[in-house]
């Protein structure tokens, strides 16, 4: 059922439980999302739903000025340049997170498409082959560089071999994971080209189930609370409890606003406004996490489509 639509009639007693729950159990807890980068994390500068992506690229700028030795803050700005489709510039700060972060199997295949991308001419630089080779040395199920890895097999006319590539790793990738359609597409597109039958494959082939600990953290589920919590909740009145509540909301925000770079707090966020029909400010949550994050901006918009955010 579509959350929005199941938490328009507001909330009853045991919602409220269940929600107040939810804040005691996921406090403490790590997120985890598919298609986060190994590389290390790493807060963006403070921003604002208003900003304009001139401005929150300048303040990612500054803040490699001010901390020219975190991987994290060159990863933040090579992430925004790419999404400002700037892939030089991109390429010219992941080189720079790489140096400080070598181990980074994410980090080395960003920069390799980051290297693709930027190149007028050549559809596989060397150099971009190389930061992929690196990945995959590194951590062998890289989707981003396996995925380039058999686009340099179709550029080299081994085009089956090309598709078995892409066929491996679209058995591996998790549901949900946003590059299944576009590999579905190009499975699709190089078999037609090259008069290889995929049809049949593609539709027997389907990206596998999420684990628990892969589980988006929108959707993921949530340890009930206990019935004698759920009761003890219920006793309250309904004022108490809204005002429980509100106060656990206004925290996670008082957190957001001294750690803005915590995707996983602005999910909770825009959860917490839907359960609680406060759909305006969950999607407000929305742009203030993606003026924050503009790295993470994907994700976010994936995780509030989950939940039904007006916007989305």
């Amino acid at each position: 059922m579509n959350e929005s639509k199941k938490m328009a009639g507001g909330m009853n007693g045991a919602n409220r439980a269940i929600l107040i729950a939810a804040f005691v159990l996921l406090a403490g807890a790590v997120g985890y999302a598919i298609w986060r980068d190994s590389a290390p994390s790493a807060p963006a500068a403070p921003s604002t739903a208003s900003a304009s992506p001139d401005d929150q690229l300048a303040a990612l700028e500054a803040r490699t000025q001010r901390e020219p030795n975190s991987a994290g803050a060159w990863t933040a700005l090579g992430a925004a340049r790419f999404d400002m489709s700037d892939y030089a510039g991109a390429a010219a700060a992941y080189e720079k997170a790489t140096a400080l972060s070598p181990e980074s199997a994410g980090l080395w295949s960003a920069l390799g498409e980051a290297r693709v991308m930027a190149s007028a001419r050549d559809p596989m630089p060397a150099a971009a082959l190389e930061a992929f080779d690196k990945a995959i040395k590194l951590d062998a199920k890289d989707p981003r560089a396996r995925y380039f890895l058999a686009v340099k097999k179709d550029l080299g006319g081994d085009h089956k071999g090309a598709i078995e590539d892409w066929f491996a790793l679209l058995a591996d990738t998790p549901q949900g994971a946003p590059w299944e359609a576009d590999l579905r597409r190009t499975i699709e597109q190089v078999g037609a080209i090259h008069k290889i039958d995929v049809a049949m494959r593609l539709t027997n082939t389907q990206a596998r189930p999420l684990t628990p600990a892969e589980m988006p953290v929108a959707a993921r589920a949530i340890p009930g609370p206990s019935r004698a919590d759920m009761e003890a909740a219920s006793q309250l009145p309904k004022g108490q409890q809204d005002a429980m509540i509100e106060g656990m909301v206004s925290g996670l925000e008082a957190k957001l606003k001294a750690d803005p770079a915590n995707v996983d707090r602005w999910i909770m966020l825009m959860r917490s406004r839907m359960t609680l029909g406060e759909t305006a400010k969950a999607a407000q949550a929305l742009k203030d996490g993606i003026a924050a994050n503009p790295g993470a901006a994907t994700r976010l918009k994936a995780q509030a489509q989950m939940l039904g955010v007006p916007g989305a």
